[in-house]
C-alpha cells in the first residue's frame, strides 16, 4: 500500500477504532459507520475520501483491519477498538496455544496479573509465534507470551477470530500464561 493509503488507513483507525468524535461520526453498537456519512464528515475535517479509496484500503490491507457490510453501505474496523463495541464475530474454539507479542517492559505486570487488553477492549492473540515477535518488536525488545487458549476456552473464556486471523479475548489470567524469550 502506498503512503496515501497508509495515511488513510491510519485516519480510519482513529475514527473507526478510537475517536469517531474527532469528526463527529456516530458508530453503532458493533462499530459500523455509514459510508456516506464517513465520506462527508471526513471531507468537512479536511480528509478527502471516496468509495474507491475506501475500497482500496479495505481490500488492499494485508491485516484486514476494516470491512464493509454486505451491500457496501457501512464500514467498520474489524478489531483494535479502544471504544466499546460488540464483536461481530461468533465465538470460536481456539487452537491449543495462541501467542501474544509484547515487550520486556511489560513482563513484570504480565507475570503478576496475566495479559490485559491495555487501552483496547480485547487482548490480541495470533496463531504464529513469528507474528507475535513482530508485534512485540514494535514496543521494544520483543517477548512472546504463550497462551493456553484451549484450556481457557474449556473454562468458559470466550474467543473470537477476525477475518485477518487475529484472535480476541477479554483477558488472559496468569495461570494460562507461559513467557518465552524473543527468538522466533
Amino acid at each position: 500500500m502506498d503512503s496515501k493509503y497508509i495515511r488513510i488507513s491510519k485516519f480510519l483507525s482513529l475514527v473507526l477504532r478510537h475517536k469517531p468524535e474527532t469528526i463527529g461520526l456516530i458508530l453503532d453498537s458493533e462499530g459500523w459507520a455509514d459510508v456516506g456519512e464517513l465520506i462527508k464528515k471526513s471531507f468537512d475535517a479536511g480528509v478527502l475520501l471516496d468509495r474507491p479509496i475506501l475500497r482500496q484500503v479495505v481490500e488492499g490491507g494485508e491485516k484486514k483491519r476494516f470491512s464493509f457490510d454486505e451491500d457496501g453501505s457501512r464500514i467498520r474496523a474489524n478489531y483494535g477498538h479502544s471504544i466499546p463495541v460488540t464483536p461481530v464475530h461468533a465465538p470460536a474454539e481456539p487452537p491449543e496455544f495462541l501467542y501474544h507479542g509484547t515487550a520486556t517492559q511489560f513482563l513484570q505486570s504480565i507475570d503478576g496479573e496475566g495479559v490485559g487488553p491495555g487501552t483496547r477492549q480485547y487482548v490480541h492473540l495470533v496463531e504464529e509465534e513469528k507474528t507475535a515477535v513482530e508485534v512485540g518488536s514494535r514496543h521494544g525488545e520483543p517477548v512472546v507470551v504463550v497462551v493456553q487458549a484451549r484450556a481457557m476456552h474449556e473454562k468458559g473464556f470466550e474467543f473470537f477470530k477476525t477475518e485477518s486471523g487475529i484472535w480476541l479475548t477479554r483477558e488472559v489470567p496468569r495461570e494460562y500464561v507461559v513467557i518465552q524469550g524473543s527468538s522466533p
